[in-house]
């Protein structure tokens, strides 16, 4: 298993080594770290799939792919070398359907697996980190740091998550601000208040400076 998890790593470090929003094979890393992490302090759960699953879960991410399709083509080439029993595989890939926020979106997870790893990957989006790596990806998309004029959403489809126009501090309501109260493990949750708080007290001074206050 340490060589599969090796031969792993080496592919994700190559396949996100120019990675620029974000999504590179430091966040990745820190996810598989936030993820064994939550495994101790839970007691339970498939270190090797945790692991397995954290290291490839945004190798389909379709804003890293030209297609949906293609990520989910590329992941399946990968794995399919590795020749792991075809449940364990399944396991794997289950958690990593799991993990996208996607707009919000609601869905039943299988495992705890699964609950693991999608935790660990939204920690990550979570603190100082959360914070610098929404101005790399809203830099990185284009969009201005903060437009008040543009409206904040609170329900939209999948499609206006990621098309619509939006700013960086949007995206604090938009996402990371619900975080908190969407995890799974109370591991995380515990994690994720220290990091929670740090945000609002970012956000409070960030306004006072933006409207001119001392």
């Amino acid at each position: 298993m340490n060589e599969i998890l090796r031969t792993t790593e080496a592919f994700v470090r190559e396949h996100f080594d120019k990675e620029g929003t974000g999504h590179d094979w430091h966040h990745i890393d820190r996810v598989r770290r936030n993820a064994l992490l939550i495994l101790e302090k839970e007691g339970a759960g498939n270190r090797f799939v945790v692991e397995m699953a954290a290291l490839l879960h945004d190798v389909p991410d379709e804003k890293l792919n030209k297609t949906e399709e293609a990520g989910w083509k590329k992941l399946e080439d990968f794995i399919n070398k590795l020749r792991l029993k075809e449940s364990t595989v399944q396991h794997i890939v289950d958690c990593i359907e799991s993990v996208s926020f996607k707009g919000g979106r609601v869905i039943h997870l299988n495992s705890l697996e699964a609950k693991i790893v999608q935790d660990a990957d939204r920690l990550d989006a979570l603190g100082a980190i959360g914070i610098a790596r929404t101005f790399a990806f809203g830099g990185k998309k284009g969009q201005p740091l903060y437009d008040p004029e543009i409206p904040v959403r609170d329900k939209m489809t999948l499609t206006q998550y990621r098309t619509e126009k939006s700013s960086s501090i949007h995206h604090f309501y938009e996402k990371l601000l619900k975080i908190k109260d969407l995890l799974n493990t109370d591991a995380a949750r515990e994690i994720a208040e220290q990091r929670h708080e740090f945000m609002a007290a970012f956000l409070e001074q960030f306004y006072r400076e933006w409207n001119g206050q001392a």
